[in-house]
């Protein structure tokens, strides 16, 4: 019976030649047949052999890598590769680096090579990273294949190399590889390690250049148009652009260095060997389209339109970016440039004052058959998106929001738009405009000009009309709902001139639209339904100024009140003055209402480790109980269950009291744990005791409290007031007969014991 031939073991001819002196005669041969620079024509093909054995050998061996590295021969490459760099001239390019047949080969194996050598081998990255391997290989790169110039070739010329589909072939796959490279080096664990520079950034911004409209080819360059050649230089475009707005992105996340760079370099070119980086992104941003070429018939429709996609994908990375420049702290001496009275902050603040005005301009004059997208841009969202973040970005100073606000800019009316702030507006619009105007509201309440701006443009309203507080948004809508409320909370403090005006345009409904729900009700059945601690507490802290705002607006509050001082000191006429004294008493029993008590209540009760949200609802609610019907809806709200979950134990028989009926029973000794409020009257005595809580609350807290408790002994009585007397007295007369008095304190608890004596 005949048998299989038994298989001989496979030989490893590779850890057999790396085991010899090759790696260290290939360093010497290599070294003596380029010298310190481009090797000689005579020894081109030699270069390019030894070049062949050193990428094979170290092809998925780390072995060989190691003695590759020890022999100093990826070291040698980068030399090489030096030499050839040296003759590129800075970007942009005109034409490709003119190189022949011999050395674009030389170039592309010693990418080639690295690639070898590197992939997964952390310690060639760390030698390549430390030679500034990553910018050689680009600029060289770059400079042999400027993204797009095959557009351009002349079709009638006597240098056969320059049309030659063999060297376009070997160019577009040279650029490829260098890709490659780049992205392997950058996968690196030690991420102390700085790869990018801003040196970078011309490099990488032009690509984007031969996607813009004055780069377009006016004739078919000398290939077959249907030719896989074409197909390879229209998809090797294409990985330049996805792989330069990707890094774009991601360095302007990163790296402080990238996003100062860029922001430099928009009034001062050199910074970039004057190329206007963040210039051209901003033009490929707005006029970038898809090149005529991919509609050619060698793609399919689905190829197209995955094209298309990531083309699309291209500008949201660099908005990103240019969002990520405005937001840099330090940028915004730099991006804001008052040399040009005409357009204040700038080129880069008039351009994107532009983009929002163009974009609100166009959705209103909207035509049935659109014109070409680079004219107009109702369409783009994405402009109008980095458009208000950045100036959002810039808008976080006082004198920039009020130069937004101020002509010539006037953006208040624009950024009420319903185009911006509408219900089918598309979100990520919506949120780069509630951004803005939350910066612009957060201004000092004393910049009376940017609230009034505001507000006459009715920017209260319309977000409440936007449908940003919907139920239906809520899955996907929480940042844009938080910036929202910090526009209203903002615009509702007390103090600022006219600022119940705007109260007014939250809390009273809409003559234009007298049954759809308030701004003030949107918020408060948000509150009630979110599950996101931050939308309780800032929206209950709009609850908050919009009662302080009311309080503190000195009109007589009925019409029973004689308004004739005001009138007769010309400050007002009559008429003026009775719809204000009827529009605040409407206000006033807006937030009387048990809904309002409970939402100050919770914001005190489950607020136990920041005394400032405890103070604000304290405030509140003495505010409200100010009022006799007032104070009865706070005491009923101070009582109520707040259903806060709290540590379990089977034996705690120490928990307070969990119900309004149990509030007169005994205080028992402290639990071993944090205290935990069953209701807010709860909080309202750890405050005060100020012992086994999160946090340390400040005098001024404790005594607020105090504040409250007389002032609803002034406007309640009855059973549930005695209970109430009869739980808190305990801490009152604990802080009585303290060793460590506070004089402040004790005076404001002796007047609470004083009233309830």
């Amino acid at each position: 019976m005949a048998c299989a031939p038994e298989m001989a073991p496979a030989i490893d001819i590779h850890s057999i030649i790396g085991a010899t002196s090759l790696p260290t005669t290939l360093t010497s041969l290599f070294t003596l047949a380029h010298g310190s620079g481009v090797p000689d024509d005579k020894y081109a093909l030699v270069v390019f052999e030894l070049l062949r054995v050193a990428a094979n050998i170290c092809m998925d061996h780390d072995e060989n890598r190691g003695r590759l590295l020890e022999a100093g021969f990826p070291q040698a490459i980068v030399s090489l590769l030096e030499g050839y760099a040296e003759s590129t001239p800075p970007p942009p390019y005109k034409e490709p680096l003119n190189l022949s047949i011999a050395h674009l080969k030389i170039v592309r194996t010693s990418i080639g090579a690295i690639l070898n050598a590197s992939i997964g081998y952390d310690p060639i990255k760390f030698r390549l990273i430390s030679l500034e391997a990553p910018l050689t290989i680009l600029k060289l790169s770059t400079a042999i294949y400027p993204t797009g110039i095959w557009y351009h070739l002349p079709t009638n010329t006597e240098d056969l190399d320059a049309v030659s589909e063999n060297v376009w072939n070997m160019r577009c796959g040279l650029s490829s590889w260098a890709w490659r490279v780049i992205s392997e080096l950058k996968d690196i664990k030690d991420e102390t390690l700085q790869i990018f520079t801003p040196d970078f950034l011309p490099l990488l911004v032009s690509p984007l250049q031969a996607f813009l409209p004055v780069s377009a080819q006016n004739s078919w360059p000398p290939f077959d148009p249907e030719s896989e050649l074409v197909r390879e230089l229209i998809d090797s475009d294409y990985e330049d652009l996805e792989e330069s707005c990707m890094l774009i992105e991601s360095l302007s996340l990163d790296v402080e260095d990238i996003r100062l760079s860029l922001a430099r370099g928009l009034n001062f070119p050199a910074e970039h060997g004057g190329l206007p980086c963040l210039s051209i992104i901003l033009d490929f941003i707005e006029h970038g389209a898809y090149p005529k070429s991919w509609n050619s018939p060698i793609f399919d429709d689905l190829e197209r339109k995955r094209k298309e996609k990531a083309f699309d994908i291209c500008k949201a990375a660099l908005v990103k970016a240019v969002v990520e420049v405005a937001g840099e702290e330090k940028n915004v001496d730099v991006l804001w440039d008052d040399s040009e009275p005409d357009k204040p902050g700038g080129i880069f603040v008039y351009r994107m004052v532009d983009w929002l005005k163009r974009y609100v301009n166009d959705m209103q004059t909207k035509p049935s058959n659109p014109v070409p997208q680079h004219q107009r841009i109702f369409d783009r969202e994405d402009m109008a998106i980095c458009a208000s973040l950045a100036l959002g970005n810039l808008a976080r100073r006082e004198e920039i929001s009020l130069a937004f606000v101020s002509p010539p800019y006037s953006l208040a009316p624009v950024l009420a738009s319903t185009y911006l702030l509408g219900p089918s507006t598309d979100i990520k619009v919506k949120h780069g405009v509630l951004a803005l105007l939350k910066h612009l509201a957060q201004a000092p309440p004393q910049s009376h000009i940017i609230h009034s701006s505001l507000g006459k443009a009715g920017v209260i309203r319309t977000i409440a009309a936007s449908g940003v507080w919907d139920e239906k948004t809520d899955a996907m809508a929480e940042v844009i709902q938080f910036s929202a409320i910090g526009v209203v909370k903002q615009m509702c403090i007390a103090n600022a001139i006219t600022i119940v005006d705007h109260t007014y345009a939250l809390i009273l409904p809409s003559s234009r639209s007298p049954t759809s729900p308030t701004g003030l009700s949107q918020i408060l059945a948000l509150v009630k339904r979110s599950d996101a601690v931050r939308i309780k507490s800032e929206g209950s802290r709009v609850l908050v100024n919009v009662i302080k705002s009311l309080w503190a607006n000195g009109l007589p509050s009925n019409s029973t009140e004689d308004p004739q001082a005001l009138v007769s000191t010309g400050v007002m006429n009559k008429e003026d003055l009775l719809e204000k004294q009827r529009r605040r008493a409407a206000a006033v029993r807006t937030v009387l209402t048990p809904e309002c008590a409970s939402t100050l209540a919770n914001l005190v009760g489950r607020s136990g480790r920041y005394p400032l949200l405890i103070n604000e609802g304290v405030i509140a609610l003495s505010l409200i109980s100010t009022r006799k019907e007032g104070g009865l809806l706070v005491l009923e709200a101070l009582t109520a269950s707040l259903g806060l979950d709290r540590p379990s134990s089977p034996a705690d028989p120490v928990s307070p009291p969990t119900t309004a009926s149990d509030i007169g029973s005994p205080t028992a000794p402290r639990p071993p744990h944090l205290n935990v409020p069953r209701h807010a009257l709860d909080m309202l005595i750890f405050t005060l005791k100020n012992t086994d809580n999160p946090v340390n609350y400040p005098i001024e807290v404790r005594v607020n409290v105090c504040s409250l408790l007389v002032q609803l002994t002034r406007n309640t009585t009855g059973d549930e007031l005695e209970k109430l007397k009869t739980t808190v007295r305990p801490a009152l007369k604990s802080l009585l007969l303290a060793s460590e008095r506070e004089e402040i304190l004790i005076k404001a608890v002796q007047r609470v014991w004083d009233a309830w004596s």
